[in-house]
């Protein structure tokens, strides 16, 4: 069938009619209507669809209902307000991740072995009656519903004042813990700092530097950052990263071979990995403080963004006095590996 050029509002009219009158089979009708049409939406259609759709997407029924949270991501990615968007989007990822745990226990204590793929692989007919349509149902949509929640989060504004981040942290740590599955970008996403204070300190000469940063997602992605401000900016010695990589770690699509400046280290003794996220740092007297040492080896990454919708920003803010630093710097433990 060939739908025209209000194909797409239509078929969101007709499934939320559907949707609200309980009507499953005319919801299921609309729900092919609306996939096959949102390609060919525009802007402005996606723009008042993602509200509307977020706005009904705790009664669609749970099978389709992870499906239609990434087609609110969709429309948000297209340009929709984000932040009426992601409560909705959250409260639904919440429930399916918190029933995916009940799920896990359910297959374990079922002795079942290995956990199902999402997709499907390893599921029996029999385990929708055994364990419950829901929960194998959750199960199922946890990637859909990573996808739709870090669609969400790719807006500062979201990260900082839409509600229900923490109850969704809470119930993928569950999962992740039930199934042995990290869930690595939404963990990741949850955990991005924003206009969050930084103290780098370079543990040869004493040199301290307080900065400010948002919307970085690894650590990778942070060390990139600290080399071009500190080192780019004459603070340090040493080789500073192109502007390409400094780019692509801010705002720039594409991803660029870098090479390491320092070893991040906690006050704590601990090597801070690039392969963390910022939230990793431990903070020191109400703020993260990280100490730079000279790196033990030589280390090479491909700069970016680990969350390519995502905009990261280092702001060096200071350089501090000694007075100021040398407290800090009491307060660091020596290296432990």
């Amino acid at each position: 069938m060939i739908f025209g050029r209000k194909s797409f509002p239509a078929a969101v009219e007709a499934f939320e009619t559907a949707v609200r009158a309980r009507d499953a089979d005319a919801a299921e009708r609309a729900f092919g209507r609306l996939t096959g049409a949102v390609g060919r939406a525009r802007d402005a259609e996606l723009h008042a669809a993602g509200p509307r759709l977020a706005s009904f997407l705790g009664e669609v029924p749970p099978g389709p209902r992870a499906t239609v949270a990434v087609l609110v991501g969709a429309c948000v990615e297209r340009g929709a307000d984000p932040v009426a968007c992601a409560p909705a989007v959250f409260a639904g990822a919440r429930d399916a991740f918190e029933r995916a745990a009940d799920f896990c226990t359910s297959w374990k204590e079922a002795g079942r072995g290995e956990l199902p793929s999402h997709e499907g692989e390893g599921l029996e007919e029999a385990d929708f009656e055994r364990i419950g349509f829901e929960p194998v149902t959750a199960w199922q949509s946890l990637p859909e519903f990573e996808r739709a929640c870090v669609a969400m989060l790719n807006s500062p504004a979201v990260r900082r004042t839409a509600p229900g981040r923490a109850g969704l942290r809470d119930a993928v740590a569950r999962a992740a813990e039930l199934s042995g599955e990290p869930f690595q970008c939404l963990v990741y996403a949850l955990a991005v700092l924003d206009d969050e204070p930084f103290v780098a300190i370079d543990r040869a000469t004493g040199a301290g530097f307080a900065l400010r940063a948002s919307g970085i997602g690894d650590n990778f992605q942070l060390h990139t950052l600290l080399a071009d401000a500190l080192i780019g900016g004459g603070h340090l010695p040493g080789t500073p990263p192109s502007p390409e990589a400094v780019a692509m770690c801010r705002d720039r699509p594409g991803q660029t071979p870098t090479t390491g400046s320092f070893n991040l280290v906690g006050a704590d003794g601990e090597w801070v990995w690039n392969e963390g996220s910022p939230a990793d740092v431990p903070v020191v007297d109400g703020v993260r403080l990280v100490v730079l040492d000279p790196p033990p080896y030589e280390r090479s990454w491909s700069a970016g963004r680990f969350f390519p919708g995502m905009t990261g920003e280092l702001v060096l803010e200071r350089v501090l006095t000694a007075e100021e630093t040398r407290p800090l710097l009491a307060q660091v433990a020596q290296p432990r590996r």
